[in-house]
């Protein structure tokens, strides 16, 4: 069976909710154990005990990606559980949303560092453990207004961090390519999240998104899954350094 991850050790950051959580049980569906890390403990348990039904290992823990000392315990507790980080996906963030002229160095601050600085602390955290391996698959999860800009809604922080998440993975892919260790990321476009739903519901986004995505619909659950689980998959051993958006043809056009 083709994408057969039995065996193999996922860790999803930002899996208490939406594309966290729905990749998390993309994964387990395919076989892998996962482990699902994000602030909210009680939340991730909730999702945890879902991920049971398709019988695989599970574990949660709980870890702010912007805190160094917190991604390094989680990392530990992983391979005290597993002794091994086959799959990482960078799936944690958040935004401040503001234009370049009003947003405030807090909101420009945090955003970066949730969205950027925070996939760099938990690939080098956990990359170490893979390099022992020789072996690893990093999925980063950037955005499509990583790749464009928008005339939808005044984001300069969140453009400049998945932007910065996209170089940062074809920079990971060609520095340990040497270990058999890939790194591809995937740009979502419009997905309905807790974080997202509330601006797309509204009249004037869905005009503007049937006006701008070829597809002319949001992306359903689930969707992105497919291509979270062929980048972490054996299969795709020979792709690294891609940039694959997922959403509906937005950056075709």
């Amino acid at each position: 069976m083709m994408f057969d991850l039995k065996g193999r050790v996922c860790v999803i950051s930002g899996a208490s909710s939406g594309l966290g959580a729905q990749m998390a049980e993309g994964f387990a569906a395919q076989g892998a154990d996962v482990v699902i890390t994000a602030r909210r403990l009680e939340r991730l348990e909730q999702v945890a005990e879902k991920i049971k039904s398709f019988g695989v290992k599970v574990l949660a823990v709980r870890c702010d990606v912007t805190d160094t000392a917190s991604v390094e315990a989680a990392a530990d507790a992983v391979i005290k559980e597993f002794g091994k980080v086959d799959i990482l996906v960078n799936c944690a963030g958040s935004a401040k949303n503001a234009g370049v002229v009003d947003m405030t160095d807090e909101e420009w601050d945090f955003t970066i560092d949730t969205d950027l600085t925070s996939v760099f602390k938990v690939t080098r955290a956990f990359s170490k453990h893979m390099i022992e391996k020789k072996y690893g698959r990093i999925i980063n999860i950037a955005s499509m207004y990583g790749l464009v800009g928008n005339t939808a809604i005044d984001t300069v922080a969140y453009h400049a961090s998945k932007g910065g998440v996209v170089n940062f993975t074809r920079a990971v892919a060609a520095e340990l390519a040497k270990y058999n260790i890939t790194c591809n990321a995937i740009c979502p476009g419009y997905f309905a999240t807790e974080l997202t739903i509330d601006t797309l519901k509204t009249e004037q986004f869905t005009n503007y998104m049937k006006a701008t995505v070829p597809l002319g619909r949001y992306g359903n659950e689930g969707e992105l899954n497919s291509a979270a689980v062929f980048l972490g998959s054996d299969e795709a051993s020979y792709v690294t350094g891609v940039i694959l958006p997922v959403d509906g043809g937005y950056t075709a056009v």
